[in-house]
């Protein structure tokens, strides 16, 4: 049995090294390696299903193509990469090459990804989203006040005397964290939970406060008038770091009584809370994504960062705002959020017009020319985007599109063509992390089964169908050696690592502040922290201030309705991933959509019953779970639930983008629930 070094590559928090076990050719066993010290215990239920994922029955093995009755049957890889460079070169001579949308989500991360941009480039230039579903609100808030965005590495969180956890549930979604946690209210740490839902982390911490969803910011900003009319700021921090204190403390408006009027927060809470912050450092804040998930994103963020900054919680143990951590993104230029924003020079011969926000309502009304095919690659829009049933209208109305995945996910059912993909283990490649600050290489130790091939080689043989003129170092040849060379190459001239450093296990990045900030040098204008930033407003036409902005709450055809829609990440899936698999079926409940005790008594509903839930955007169904732990007024329905399980829930929301970042509005969206009466 051979064992080899390897590490998740999946849209996660944690991108956990692990050793995996190989025999025959199938993973046999999945066990932790210590030398990753910010995850040093393993991966978590996912990771461990990769055993099931990566010989699953119902693993897409080899091309499908779709029947004129809508059925799939199978094909050889030959016919495959003839109808798809057929069709690829008929729709670039009648329509141009730009009618040809390229999709391409996180799915699994890899410097090999970039070998997609070497063939549509080759190819003449296709058409690009732009934007980015998952955190850029928030990304671009700290860029703006911070110039750079990285927090301390996780084990210095055990170093913190107060944590205060705000919108983020790393008990389920970054469980390496929990345990850092952990470790410091043994030693004596105070641990604040602020979110809307009794979370399995929120059992862990000293305190919960549950605001309104959507006015963190305001719980942010009253707290900050609090540290300021009190004499709890950092003043000698502020004098020689910080610009513009002066300007927001004149524009703070909100008091501890608005803010109990505005987040249901009592003001008694709210002072304690300033004063433990005040009082009580090092204070290390730990922000969630779902936070900028609004339509005023940004915004908060940008407010949470502010007692951070005027505590002086920057740039010392134990303290920090541990929102993303790109510090071993070494190889990225530019790194995020700007690699996020249009750029019509630097794109060329790209055309980055579709919002990946506004994904479906973009694609019907985009012109001159209209979308005529679509390539989906690590990605499953038809589920994961806003307001659904725009995109699958959108990608109905396609004549032809091509779907490269593992499984039958709700996209590729619409496909007309899936190409087998590869599996994390069937390919090396590079990754880094949003949270460690470690960069990794992820060895091949399967050999693909079927007709399964990965994304490169695919890219290979279709350039070749093409007749498209390359060399190895745009599009590598077949074989993972030829891999690895390009890898090689690929990471010469941006730090001293080669290779052969990284097989060797997890390496820290070069230039890694441990402690970020320490050197307090902030890449703004200013060269200070920049509570008021011009950029804000001449790039994004928001406040240059920190502000709260209410949600709107507005009836759609004359109707109200009066349940906040909340759909959060499920500690079982990775987004829309890892749910079909047998071992997450057997040890996780079933789906539910989650409501309060009192919103379901007031409907008639009790636990287990089927349900529909509604607004203007449309309807689906699924089963009430009625739980203590969601608050009255809201409805949690977790994101990533395929439709044959009950879910789908983003057919409910409305596409927006957030207020800076070109990100997408996922929470605020308001619906209402029945009873489905049984036949």
């Amino acid at each position: 049995m051979k064992e080899f070094i390897t590490a998740c590559p999946r849209n996660c928090y944690s991108t956990c090294t692990f050793r995996v076990q190989i025999e025959n050719n199938t993973i046999k066993r999945i066990l932790p390696f210590s030398g990753n010290l910010a995850t040093p215990e393993g991966p978590c239920i996912k990771g461990l299903s990769y055993i099931e994922r990566s010989k699953s029955r119902d693993r897409i093995t080899s091309p499908l193509l779709r029947s004129t009755n809508g059925k799939f049957y199978k094909i050889s890889m030959n016919e495959a990469f003839k109808l798809v460079s057929d069709k690829l070169k008929a729709t670039k001579e009648k329509y141009g090459s730009k009618s040809i949308l390229w999709y391409r989500g996180s799915g699994m991360a890899g410097l090999t990804n970039e070998i997609g941009y070497s063939f549509w480039k080759l190819f003449g230039g296709v058409t690009l989203t732009y934007g980015n579903l998952c955190w850029p609100a928030g990304l671009e808030a700290i860029r703006l006040t911070l110039g750079e965005i990285k927090h301390n590495v996780p084990w210095d969180i055990k170093n913190a005397r107060v944590i205060i956890i705000w919108g983020k549930n790393p008990a389920e979604t970054n469980i390496q964290e929990i345990s850092f946690i952990v470790s410091a209210r043994e030693k004596g740490c105070k641990v604040v939970v602020i979110d809307p839902r009794r979370t399995p982390t929120a059992d862990k911490a000293d305190m919960l406060i549950r605001p309104v969803p959507g006015t963190d910011a305001a719980l942010a900003l009253a707290i900050a008038k609090v540290l300021i009319a009190d004499d709890l700021i950092d003043k000698e921090f502020i004098k020689n770091y910080v610009s513009g204190f002066d300007e927001f403390k004149e524009s703070l408006e909100i008091d501890p009584e608005d803010g109990e009027k505005i987040t249901g927060v009592p003001k008694v809470v709210i002072i304690e809370l300033a004063h433990l912050i005040g009082t009580g450092g090092p204070v290390t804040f730990l922000p969630g994504y779902g936070l900028q998930r609004y339509t005023n994103g940004g915004q908060t963020i940008r407010s949470l960062l502010t007692l951070c900054i005027l505590t002086g919680n920057l740039g010392k143990s134990g303290a920090g705002f541990n929102y993303a951590n790109l510090q071993s993104s070494i190889y990225d230029n530019p790194k995020e959020p700007l690699s996020y924003y249009p750029h019509p020079v630097d794109d060329a011969p790209f055309r980055r017009s579709i919002s990946m926000a506004l994904l479906g309502v973009d694609l019907l009304r985009m012109r001159d020319p209209k979308i005529k095919a679509a390539w989906i690659e690590r990605g499953n829009p038809m589920l994961q985007s806003p307001d659904s049933k725009s995109v699958a209208e959108a990608f109905t109305k396609m004549e032809f599109k091509v779907v490269v995945d593992q499984f039958m996910t709700d996209t590729a059912s619409l496909a007309d063509i899936i190409l087998p993909a590869k599996d994390m283990f069937e390919q090396s490649d590079i990754i880094g992390s949003y949270w460690s600050p470690y960069i990794q290489f992820k060895p091949k130790v399967l050999f693909p089964e079927g007709d399964i091939m990965p994304e490169s080689e695919i890219y290979y043989h279709l350039a070749k169908h093409l007749g498209l003129e390359f060399d190895n170092s745009s599009i590598p040849e077949p074989g993972n050696e030829n891999i690895e060379k390009w890898l090689d190459n690929r990471i010469k001239g941006h730090s001293s690592l080669n290779l052969e450093d990284l097989r060797m296990g997890p390496v820290l990045a070069p230039g890694l502040q441990q402690i970020a900030y320490e050197d307090m040098k902030f890449k703004t204008p200013s060269g200070k922290i920049e509570l008021y930033s011009n950029q804000a407003k001449t790039r994004w036409n928001i406040s240059p201030l920190p502000m709260y902005i209410p949600i709107k709450r507005e009836a759609q055809n004359g109707i109200e309705y009066p349940l906040i829609l909340m759909t959060p990440n499920a500690g079982s899936r990775i987004h829309s991933q890892f749910g079909n698999l047998e071992v997450i079926k057997q040890v996780i409940e079933s789906p539910a959509a989650e409501l309060s005790y009192t919103d379901a008594e007031s409907r008639s509903i009790i636990n287990g019953d089927k349900i529909r839930i509604y607004n203007h955007k449309g309807s689906i169904e699924s089963f009430a779970r009625v739980t203590g732990r969601i608050p009255v007024g809201c409805i949690v329905l977790n994101n990533g639930i395929w439709l044959n399980e009950g879910g789908g829930g983003n057919f409910l929301i409305e596409p927006q983008e957030t207020d800076i970042g070109f990100g997408a509005v996922f929470h605020g969206n308001r619906v209402e629930v029945e009873k489905v009466d049984s036949e």
